[in-house]
């Protein structure tokens, strides 16, 4: 090959997790894009065992749950909270994000105690040491044609967001509503900490052109994304995840990729993350 041809071909290799040395020190690259999943969706919800399974699937690392039904202090108690840095440190799997799921039975817009916990979920999120805190709003929290309900929403996301800037940690929002109105939502709070959590198949389920609605929240509205298929493994379903890619592409996206569900009728779960890490490294490498 000559200089030309050579410097294309080396630029083209892969970057990820190559290491180097150059007069005498030691230089990683780190890979675009980390592969996690919900803990929910790999075993029960709050389980630290989850790392383990994570482990044998090949995953990076692994959303965890900020409480559970059964339990709705869990890591907002500092031995819980040192319970997953062990679990996480012991499989060699990073603690890939934090989710307060519970909000969908118990809901942020009208129930005074989860403000509480989201104003809590930061202190967690640092002290795991992540950025991104997913605050469901689905079943008993959803947002489609409540006013007052988006208003509550609004006020009680401006009242915590100076204390997530100062901590560096970024509430995302996951919903059914449409790019547009969580626009709208993001510009009455008026924070970087409060962003859009995209889920690229609760949205198509929407009817929503999700490629244009990645391209137009953009990498600043965009904290973290879920790749999720209902009853399909990733790749057979509905979500063209090729397309995926080019728009996380054209709004140069960072950061973690958690698949959530995934699992055929009649599929273990174990054998389905399996085959939907695989996929997804395939397309996101």
């Amino acid at each position: 090959m000559n200089r030309r041809k050579a410097l294309r071909y080396s630029l083209g290799l892969s970057v990820a997790a190559i290491s180097y040395s150059t007069y005498g020190r030691a230089f990683t690259f780190e890979p675009r894009f980390k592969i996690g999943a919900c803990d929910w969706s790999i075993g029960p919800a709050g389980d630290i065992r989850s790392f383990a399974v994570a482990k044998q699937i090949g995953l990076d690392g692994v959303q965890v749950s900020l409480n559970t039904t059964t339990d709705h202090e869990h890591l907002r108690r500092s031995e819980m909270q040192q319970a997953v840095k062990n679990a996480s440190r012991q499989a060699n799997v990073a603690i890939g994000g934090l989710a307060i799921g519970l909000l969908n039975q118990i809901p942020y817009k009208s129930d005074p105690r989860t403000e509480q916990w989201v104003q809590d979920s930061v202190d967690v999120a640092s002290a795991l040491g992540v950025k991104n805190i997913l605050l469901a709003f689905f079943s008993n929290n959803d947002l489609r044609n409540d006013r007052k309900g988006t208003q509550v929403v609004i006020d009680r996301l401006k009242a915590v967001a100076p204390k997530a800037e100062k901590a560096g940690v970024v509430l995302g929002i996951e919903s059914w509503l449409s790019a547009p109105e969580l626009l709208a939502i993001l510009d009455a709070v008026g924070s970087p900490a409060v962003q859009v959590y995209y889920d690229v198949c609760n949205s198509s389920d929407m009817g929503y052109d999700i490629y244009k609605e990645i391209r137009d929240l953009g990498k600043d509205r965009i904290c973290e994304v879920h790749l999720k298929e209902n009853g399909s493994l990733l790749g057979q379903g509905k979500v063209d995840l090729v397309k995926v890619r080019k728009a996380l592409d054209d709004i140069n996206y960072l950061g973690w990729l958690q698949i959530e569900g995934a699992v055929p009728k009649g599929k273990p779960m174990l054998e389905s993350y399996i085959e939907n890490n695989k996929t997804v490294r395939s397309l996101f490498s």
